[in-house]
C-alpha cells in the first residue's frame, strides 16, 4: 500500500498525526494509497518554513518571478501525460477531461507570466507644490488555498500561480481524496526555479482546514468547495482579520428558446450535463426549454443521445464519455438524490439507476440519468446533485425561465440558447448569475478575465484568475513624497567661508 506525504520544504515529508485517508480508485473500488491527515503542529512547520523563505521571494524582482512561471509552462507541457494520467487514477475522469483540467490551469499560469506589467503601480508628479505621488502593490506574506477533488490540477493553479507571481508564499491543502497531482505541481515549480518553501502542499481534513483558519501568520484564504463550508470559511476567516474568497455551490440553468438549433442545444445539454459525470460547479443540471413543443423535441432528441453514452474506466480508451465518480459516497449521495425525484413526483425518462459495468461492478460508476417535468420544489431542483443527471423544467415563457435561474439561491453559471440577438441581449443584461454563455453550454472564462458566481455560490469581494486574481493577492501602499531641494533660490558663486 503508497503511503502518501506532504511536501514542506522542498521535500516529501512523512505525516506525524497518525490519521490517514484512503485514496481510491473510482474505476475498481479499491484503495491504492493512503494519505496523511495533518495537524496544527504539521501545519504550523509548514507556514513557518513559508514564512522564512518569503521575503527573498518578495524581494525578487517580477521579471525573475515570471521567468519561474515560463519554465513553469514547459515543464507543464513536457509532463501533460503523467498529469493526465495521475489524475485520471485518482479522480476517475477520462485522460482527454484530465488534460483538459491540466491546460485551464497551465493558461492560467501563463497569464502569470505578465506579472511585472500587472503589478505596476500608479505615478502623479507634482500632486502639490515639490509633492510627488505614488501606488505600490506589495506581497500579502503567506497565503493559503483549500481546493476540491474535481479539478486536482487546475483550481489548485488558479490559486497559486498569481499568489506566487505576485511575490508570495503558499499553502496549499488539496483534497485528500486526489491529493497526488497537487504535489507533482509542487514538484515541478522547484524545477522551474522556485525556491523551496514557496509552495508547500499539507494534506488534511477539516483539522487542517481550521488550523489554515486560526494561524495568524496566513494573510489570505481561498477555497473552493461546497457553500456549506464555503459559508464556515469566509465567516471564521474574516472574523480572524483574514483576507477570504470561497466559491461554493450551483445548479446551472440553460434556458432553450422556441428558436434555438435544437440538435446544437441538445449536443450541448450532453457535454455540460454529463461530461466528468457532472462532477464540476460550472455542469449544466437544468434544462429549462420553454413551450411545450420546444420541450418535447429537446426530450426527443435527448434521450438517444444520452442512451448511447459511453461510461467506463479511463483505461478504456479515448472514446469513454465519461467515468465514473470519486467516491462511493458520492455514488450513493446522487441515487438517493434520483430516488427522491421518483418519488417526489418527476418523470424519470432515462433511467440509470441499474447501470452495471462489467468486470467494474464495484467501481463508482453512475449510469446517466434524465428528468422531465420538474418542478422549483423538488429536492433535485434545489440542491446541487453533482452527478450525471439532467433535470428538466418547463417553462411556458422566457420570463419564466428568466425567473427560475434568477430565484435560484445558486448563481454561478448560466446560458441560453436562441437565434434572437434581442433576447439574448436581455438575458445577459438581467440575470443575476456570474458567468453567462449565449449559445455557449460552459461559460467558464479564459485565464485573461475572471471567475465567479453570485449569490451563494461565491462569498467575496473578488473573482478568481485574470486581473482580479493580482488585487487579491497584493496590497495596495500609497506614498506621498515631497524632496526639499537645495537649489530653489538659485546658484551660488561667492566664495563663503565655512561657519
Amino acid at each position: 500500500m503508497q503511503e502518501l506525504t506532504h511536501y514542506i520544504n522542498g521535500a516529501h515529508v512523512k505525516g506525524t498525526s497518525g490519521r490517514f485517508a484512503d485514496v481510491y480508485n473510482p474505476a475498481t473500488g479499491e484503495v491504492q494509497a493512503k494519505v496523511p491527515l495533518a495537524n496544527h503542529a504539521e501545519m504550523d512547520i509548514a507556514v513557518q518554513a513559508a514564512a522564512a523563505a518569503q521575503p527573498a521571494w518578495a524581494a525578487t524582482n517580477p521579471q525573475r518571478r515570471a521567468r519561474v512561471m515560463m519554465k513553469f509552462v514547459a515543464l507543464l507541457n513536457d509532463n501533460m501525460d503523467r498529469l493526465s494520467e495521475a489524475l485520471s487514477r485518482e479522480h476517475g475522469k477520462t485522460l482527454p477531461d484530465a488534460a483538459g483540467d491540466v491546460q485551464r490551469g497551465l493558461e492560467v499560469v501563463e497569464y502569470c507570466v505578465g506579472a511585472p506589467e500587472l503589478l505596476k503601480g500608479d505615478f502623479t508628479d507634482s500632486a502639490g507644490p515639490g509633492i510627488d505621488m505614488y501606488s505600490m502593490k506589495q506581497a500579502l506574506g503567506v497565503c493559503a488555498g483549500i481546493t476540491p477533488f474535481n479539478f486536482p490540477a487546475m483550481i489548485p493553479m488558479w490559486m497559486f500561480a498569481p499568489a506566487i507571481a505576485c511575490g508570495n508564499a503558499f499553502i496549499l491543502k488539496p483534497s485528500e481524496r486526489d491529493p497526488s497531482v497537487p504535489m507533482m505541481l509542487a514538484e515541478l515549480m522547484e524545477q522551474a526555479g522556485l525556491p523551496k518553501g514557496i509552495l508547500q502542499v499539507v494534506n488534511g481534513d477539516k483539522e487542517a482546514v481550521d488550523a489554515i483558519i486560526d494561524h495568524d501568520v496566513i494573510q489570505s484564504i481561498g477555497f473552493v468547495g461546497s457553500t456549506p463550508i464555503a459559508e464556515y470559511i469566509y465567516g471564521r476567516g474574516c472574523s480572524n482579520g483574514k483576507r477570504v474568497q470561497c466559491f461554493g455551490g450551483a445548479k446551472n440553468h440553460m434556458i432553450i428558446m422556441p428558436d434555438a438549433d435544437l440538435d446544437q442545444a441538445a449536443d450541448a445539454l450532453i457535454g455540460a450535463g454529463y461530461g466528468a459525470a457532472g462532477e464540476r460547479c460550472m455542469a449544466i443540471s437544468v434544462a429549462v426549454p420553454v413551450g411545450k413543443d420546444t420541450a418535447d423535441k429537446l426530450i426527443e432528441k435527448l434521450i438517444p443521445r444520452i442512451e448511447s453514452l459511453k461510461v467506463g474506466p479511463y483505461t478504456s480508451g479515448n472514446d469513454v464519455d465519461y467515468g465514473p465518480v470519486v467516491t462511493a459516497a458520492a455514488k450513493a449521495n446522487i441515487l438517493k438524490l434520483v430516488e427522491t425525484g421518483v418519488d417526489q413526483g418527476a418523470e424519470l425518462v432515462v433511467d440509470g439507476r441499474d447501470f452495471n459495468l462489467q468486470g467494474y461492478e464495484d467501481g463508482f460508476f453512475v449510469g446517466p440519468h434524465l428528468f422531465d417535468h420538474a418542478t422549483k420544489d423538488m429536492d433535485i431542483y434545489t440542491k446541487e446533485i453533482f452527478g450525471p443527471v439532467l433535470v428538466c423544467v418547463r417553462a411556458q415563457t422566457y420570463e419564466e425561465a428568466l425567473g427560475l435561474a434568477m430565484d435560484h439561491e445558486y448563481g454561478n453559471g448560466t446560458a441560453i440558447y436562441t437565434r434572437d440577438g434581442d433576447t439574448a441581449r436581455d438575458f445577459a443584461n438581467r440575470i443575476n448569475i456570474g458567468m453567462v454563455g449565449i449559445n455557449v453550454p460552459i461559460p467558464v472564462p479564459l485565464a485573461y478575465h475572471t471567475f465567479g458566481g453570485w449569490k451563494k455560490s461565491a462569498f467575496g469581494d473578488l473573482n478568481q484568475h485574470g486581473p482580479d486574481a493580482f488585487k487579491f493577492y497584493t496590497r495596495t501602499k500609497t506614498i506621498t513624497s515631497r524632496w526639499p531641494s537645495g537649489i530653489r533660490q538659485g546658484g551660488e558663486f561667492n566664495f563663503k567661508a565655512m561657519d
